[in-house]
């Protein structure tokens, strides 16, 4: 988002589910962390617009709703997004909640809000031990719900097995037809081999 805000564009971020989310560790949530990056304050209603489904229990959604007598209502939520993306004049990134396959009720599961919302997905890995059979999986569970992905994007671990442009050149080789991108820990921006990803305007 830094970089896109950089090149003068028009950025919104969302976060619409968050587990493990407790007010004295907000600083440390996705929620801040992307408030922080396009330069919103963390008042109560800039995180409410932000991630307006928060839940203590560091757990599935389905199951930290669960311990608050709480549920996600499925179809509100792809309707928040919806309307928020349609609203904004700009490129706008949903970020989800763990992987595709995530329960975010006691029938959904984040593949079925992705293709719900029919935006393009960025698949954001790491470059772990097993990660090639995790994001080659995730790849193609997309695929098969017809879900356009725009690019791969390898978020360097801690501990990597083999260097991260070997997990990259794999990933390239399986995925020949989709982008794969590098970002390694701490840096500032993408360090792209390939093209650019295509936002695809949302």
């Amino acid at each position: 988002m830094r970089d896109l805000l950089s090149g003068g564009q028009a950025v919104q971020a969302l976060k619409p589910v968050i587990s493990g989310f407790t007010a004295a560790e907000f600083e440390d949530s996705d929620t801040a962390v992307l408030l922080d990056a396009v330069g919103l304050d963390a008042t109560p209603e800039n995180i409410d617009a932000m991630s307006p489904w928060r839940f203590e229990a560091p757990l599935s959604p389905d199951m930290a709703a669960a311990r608050e007598s709480r549920a996600i209502d499925f179809a509100k939520l792809v309707e928040f997004c919806r309307g928020r993306v349609d609203a904004f004049n700009g490129i706008t990134l949903v970020e989800g909640v763990g992987g595709v396959m995530v329960p975010l009720t006691e029938r959904e599961t984040v593949i079925d809000w992705i293709a719900a919302l029919q935006i393009p997905a960025i698949l954001v890995v790491g470059s772990y031990l097993g990660t090639l059979s995790h994001t080659l999986t995730a790849h193609g569970a997309l695929a098969a719900r017809c879900v356009r992905i725009s690019g791969v994007v390898v978020s360097e671990s801690e501990e990597n097995p083999v260097p991260v442009t070997e997990t990259v050149e794999t990933l390239a080789r399986f995925l020949p037809d989709t982008p794969v991108h590098v970002l390694g820990r701490g840096a500032d921006g993408f360090a792209v081999d390939g093209p650019p990803i295509d936002f695809g305007g949302t």
